[in-house]
């Protein structure tokens, strides 16, 4: 592919996106909205509403951000999806006329920032937009370089009697870039959706916090509060712009 840009995921996976991947876990609904508390949220890369939904159903007011026409059009398909106000941007550059009590970004979709310089741009434009004492949520994997032999990896992702889904990816270590597509094969024939993501360990997201003049608050193994040890796979990290003085 000659060019990926913020809306390229978006566009090429809407069409089954929400086949391809479950609900999330109410642990998680539970966790951003008592974060969130009286609101408002701000989800980036808000997608086909997986979480924006669910999250307004608690009755938080929720807004986001997405490079993606094409995912919107899924939200806004669905019921109550047509009520959260959606701005098309590149999520490290957004400018919304509010601040918000809590802004999250989950599924690794953070990563989808393509250069370490985007990703302290996103925590800049994140601190920018949070009220004092809001919180900045992000949910994703953590970097196993150990997956890769020889920079590549090719892995099944499901089986069934008719339909195969496979993962191809090419990685560089030096960039923190892995290029990957999801390949789905079945009767219909063939069809690939690329996926290219520039990951960052969780202290690598620290320091982008601090730049930003955020102080970590919380990190766990996952949704329901596991502890982050060596042992993690993902991590759910939050940090918190510091409230007003006096």
């Amino acid at each position: 592919m000659t060019r990926y840009g913020p809306e390229t995921y978006g566009e090429r996976i809407a069409d089954c996106y929400d086949e391809l991947y479950p609900d999330p876990p109410t642990a998680a609904i539970d966790v951003l909205a008592d974060l969130a508390g009286a609101g408002p949220a701000l989800e980036l890369g808000v997608g086909s509403g997986r979480f924006a939904l669910p999250l307004a159903g608690r009755g938080v007011d929720v807004r986001g951000v997405d490079a993606s026409r094409a995912m919107v059009d899924l939200l806004r398909s669905k019921p109550g999806g047509e009520t959260i106000p959606v701005e098309i941007s590149d999520f490290a550059r957004f400018e919304l006329d509010a601040s918000f009590s809590l802004v999250y970004v989950v599924f690794n979709t953070f990563f989808g920032l393509l250069t370490q310089e985007d990703q302290v741009r996103c925590f800049e434009c994140v601190a920018k937009h949070l009220a004092p004492g809001g919180r900045f949520l992000i949910e994703a994997f953590v970097p196993d370089q150990g997956r890769f032999d020889r920079g590549q990896r090719v892995s099944v992702s499901r089986v069934d009697d008719d339909e195969i889904q496979l993962e191809a990816t090419m990685h560089d270590p030096v960039r923190q870039i892995s290029d990957s597509r999801h390949v789905v094969i079945s009767e219909q024939g063939v069809r690939l959706y690329p996926v290219r993501i520039r990951y960052a360990w969780p202290a690598e997201l620290d320091l982008m916090a601090r730049l930003a003049g955020l102080r970590f608050h919380q990190r766990w193994g996952g949704w329901e509060g596991q502890p982050f040890d060596r042992r993690a796979e993902t991590h759910v990290s939050v940090w918190e712009r510091p409230p007003a003085a006096g």
